[in-house]
């Protein structure tokens, strides 16, 4: 129960609606990188949900859009991939390469700590900072071959509890990435935005800066060790986000697939100071359907490791997201009824991947949007 007056007036924080859904925690923490064969519960092998570990003949498929964002057409190239991916990677996109690094070498260093060392820093079921496994793990009877730290505000204390010194460096680094990747979260939100023709006006939860607040991002680190046997495994099983969109920074090493058209997997490669953007569940709403929530996952490797760091950008917990008004009309009316963040992160918890489907709203219109690939995803996760 909240410790917060019924009279008190502070809006609400995304860990509230993490602390109303715990989700089962798993007790299972091994030392990944010391097994040599591959757990049963680690095996995918049988679940229906994964498609194929493939790309096909990735000389059939486009792939996923770059775009500069120094491009005098940038504004359109990305309203493009929203409406056809769902993703796209950015260069030139102005954070420098050294912050970059320094983020992946603290991600490194903290995910070769030992396990127990990891664990002084663990999270309760009903927490989302701190150490542990992906929450999504609760939706399926295999377990992912990975493992995650999460960051709302500053991980301070939580560094505090990994390293006896540095941690106060190390918390300043990533506390500056994250002003860095609000910074660009905002000017690429707007970007995608402006492409639909909608403006700062039409937001009424940014401030008058056209800024979202601090409170409404969320940096995960994300570590995929090198795998025996990685054709059975999965990193991360498919999802989409449940925010406006997401940005990632992915090591030299690939994994991340984006799901094109509703049938083929195709890898995101990882370009050296680029970063990848999601379409999130939100953003999905508030253009009515025209943008795709991407579907995506994370593969594994046999000689690899993979490191990850995205960073999960929405609106304030409890502003009301829902078709923005320029794109409804009487012939293409709201697909989706109104819902905050915090809602929504609880749909998401009791639905996964369906999330969508349930706060859809059924009428003979909006029951074509299946047809664009709204929704059609959900059946593979």
């Amino acid at each position: 129960m909240s410790s917060i007056p019924e009279t008190s007036t502070e809006p609400p924080k995304l860990s509230d609606a993490f602390r109303s859904h715990p989700f089962h925690l798993r007790h299972e923490y091994p030392d990944l990188t010391s097994l040599r064969e591959l757990p049963d519960s680690y095996d995918w092998t049988d679940q229906h949900y994964v498609v194929s570990a493939t790309n096909g003949d990735s000389a059939v498929y486009e792939p996923v859009p770059v775009i500069d964002l120094e491009d005098p057409n940038a504004q359109e190239l990305i309203g493009r991939a929203c409406k056809t991916w769902g993703a796209f990677q950015v260069i030139n996109h102005g954070i420098p390469t050294s912050l970059l690094d320094h983020a992946e070498c603290i991600t490194r260093d903290l995910f070769s700590l030992p396990v127990e060392q990891k664990l002084k820093a663990s999270r309760s079921p009903d927490a989302f900072t701190g150490y542990g496994l992906a929450r999504s793990n609760s939706f399926f009877s295999k377990i992912m071959w990975s493992e995650v730290f999460t960051i709302n505000g500053s991980p301070l204390d939580h560094f505090r509890q990994l390293w006896s010194q540095d941690y106060t460096e190390r918390s300043d680094v990533m506390e500056e990435y994250e002003e860095e990747m609000k910074k660009l979260a905002a000017k690429l939100m707007w970007l995608m935005l402006a492409s639909l023709n909608i403006t700062k006006e039409d937001i009424e939860w940014a401030d008058r800066k056209a800024e979202i607040p601090d409170r409404s991002a969320v940096l995960q680190l994300n570590y995929y060790p090198a795998c025996p046997d990685p054709d059975r495994a999965m990193g991360m099983a498919a999802h989409t986000d449940s925010t406006i969109l997401t940005i990632i920074y992915q090591s030299n090493t690939s994994g991340l697939q984006v799901l094109n058209e509703g049938t083929s997997w195709v890898t995101v490669p990882a370009i050296p100071g680029g970063l990848v953007v999601n379409v999130g569940d939100l953003l999905h709403i508030l253009s009515n359907g025209y943008y795709i929530s991407a579907l995506h996952r994370a593969l594994v490797n046999r000689d690899k490791a993979r490191f990850s760091i995205p960073y999960f950008y929405g609106p304030p917990p409890e502003a009301q997201v829902s078709p923005l008004p320029k794109l409804v009309s009487p012939k293409d009316p709201p697909r989706y009824r109104a819902v905050n963040w915090t809602e929504f992160l609880g749909i998401k918890a009791k639905h996964f991947n369906n999330g969508l489907s349930s706060i859809r709203i059924c009428t003979s219109q909006t029951d074509l949007v299946a047809a664009n690939g709204d929704d059609s995803n959900a059946e593979v996760a």
